[in-house]
């Protein structure tokens, strides 16, 4: 699986510039046999997909599964087709050859690859995080299965890395919701959505100011007791943040050091903390 998966990573980079697909050709096998058939067509594929021409390296590729099903060619010859198309941003298209492999073949040795790419397909499609969540949803589903089903595997270490990445476009989501209820003065519904950042979105770059709008919003309802423990958790994890000096100051600065009392476990989470003060 390795091998196959080290001589997909070298046609990308070795093709990736090359030029878009050509108008569509005609396919036609000169060999008699169906084996040598099969040879053909695959090796035309390649030599397409070395040109640049990914439409047609994907159909000579799906000739190759069509004339042997049940070869150990058909497989890699649907992974090739959705690499084709992938290569060259035709992500639907891939995602349509990458399902129909796992569905028809969910034991192959290469399946990792086809989740990942997979998932991949779907992360290339995200963009814009404030409309449309479903690439994003999906990409997150399939990395997530990648980690789970292939914890050993290289895949799942950059799947972990893309995870991270996806994390922060949903926590950003989050906080820009936020913001719009705030400035609706819709406390509630404001407060919910950066509420969703501390407990979903721990690790994220966006929870030092979901926090402080927490402390903000607590404190315009009068609830300052609350507003003072969401200090209290941004002081005790980060005191040295912008965020922690701007919750400061909604206090007038009477409010005494939140974190002055407090003996830090370096071992503990955010969301630990956040338990235990709501307890």
């Amino acid at each position: 699986m390795r091998i196959f998966f080290v001589f997909l990573t070298l046609i990308f980079f070795l093709f990736s510039s090359g030029c878009g697909p050509k108008k569509d050709e005609k396919i036609i096998l000169d060999s008699k046999d169906l084996e040598s058939q099969m040879t053909e067509a695959y090796n035309k594929g390649l030599k397409a997909l070395e040109e640049g021409d990914v439409l047609f390296a994907a159909k000579n590729f799906n000739i190759v599964e069509n004339i042997y099903p049940q070869s150990i060619w058909a497989p890699r010859s649907i992974l090739m087709a959705a690499y084709s198309y992938y290569s060259q941003d035709y992500y639907g298209d891939a995602i349509s050859e990458l399902k129909r492999f796992i569905k028809t073949f969910p034991e192959n040795e290469n399946s990792s690859y086809a989740y990942f790419l997979l998932a991949t397909c779907y992360y290339e499609l995200i963009v814009d995080e404030k409309k449309d969540l479903s690439s994003i949803s999906q990409s997150k589903k399939y990395y997530n299965l990648i980690i789970k089903k292939y914890p050993n595997t290289d895949f799942a270490l950059d799947s972990k890395f893309k995870l991270l990445l996806i994390n922060n476009i949903l926590a950003s989501k989050e906080v820009y919701l936020g913001k719009y209820y705030l400035s609706k003065k819709k406390w509630i519904p404001a407060m919910n959505r950066f509420k969703n950042v501390i407990t979903d979105y721990e690790e994220t770059e966006y929870v030092e100011e979901a926090i402080h709008r927490l402390v903000e919003i607590n404190y315009i309802l009068g609830l300052e007791e609350e507003a003072k423990k969401y200090a209290v958790l941004l002081g005790y994890n980060y005191q040295s943040s912008e965020w922690y000096k701007e919750s400061y100051k909604v206090f007038n600065k009477k409010y005494k050091d939140p974190i002055s009392s407090i003996k830090k476990d370096e071992g503990n989470k955010i969301i630990k903390k956040f338990k235990e003060l709501f307890k």
